[in-house]
């Protein structure tokens, strides 16, 4: 086997490794796009309604069901 010696200590930079400017440029973008906005939890009756069929569970097992999924 006759492997290039150069080949061998080819330095290989870990992709964690960045300079502070990259650091930097990224800070400023994920300042300015990184942050969602916290959605609203979907209301859970509508989710349960559109789900299951219609008459499987009735407005008071809905809202039971609801109340204990919520806490």
């Amino acid at each position: 086997m006759n492997v290039d010696i150069n080949l061998m200590h080819t330095r290989t930079f870990h992709p964690v490794r960045v300079n502070s400017d990259e650091i930097h440029a990224l800070a400023l973008w994920l300042k300015a796009h990184g942050s969602r906005q916290v959605r609203q939890p979907p209301d859970l009756f509508s989710v349960m309604s559109e789900r299951y069929p219609a008459g499987l569970f009735s407005d008071e097992e809905m809202h039971a069901l609801c109340e204990l999924m919520n806490n």
